[in-house]
């Protein structure tokens, strides 16, 4: 994060309104925009949904044993249960 001199950014009048709380600290100002939540800007949210959705549909529709899954998805048990079970 790239630091910025108050004095060449803000209004005279803001500035020293801040000066009245913060003066000589260092603030930090968020940004207003919204933040994508995980895996929006990546699409592995979309991802993940449909992988899970498949095991599901694989394990309780086409009866495809636990072993079997876990092979298909690279996944560990514990995984393919808490997919499953979720």
């Amino acid at each position: 994060m790239k630091y910025r001199n108050a004095s060449d950014v803000l209004p005279d009048d803001l500035l020293k309104e801040i000066q009245k709380y913060a003066a000589g600290e260092a603030l930090y100002i968020p940004s207003d925009g919204k933040r994508k939540q995980w895996g929006e800007g990546t699409g592995a949210r979309v991802f993940y949904r449909q992988r899970n959705e498949e095991i599901r549909h694989r394990f309780f529709h086409l009866h495809h044993d636990m072993e079997q899954l876990c092979e298909e998805y690279a996944l560990s048990e514990e995984t393919i249960r808490k997919i499953l079970y979720a």
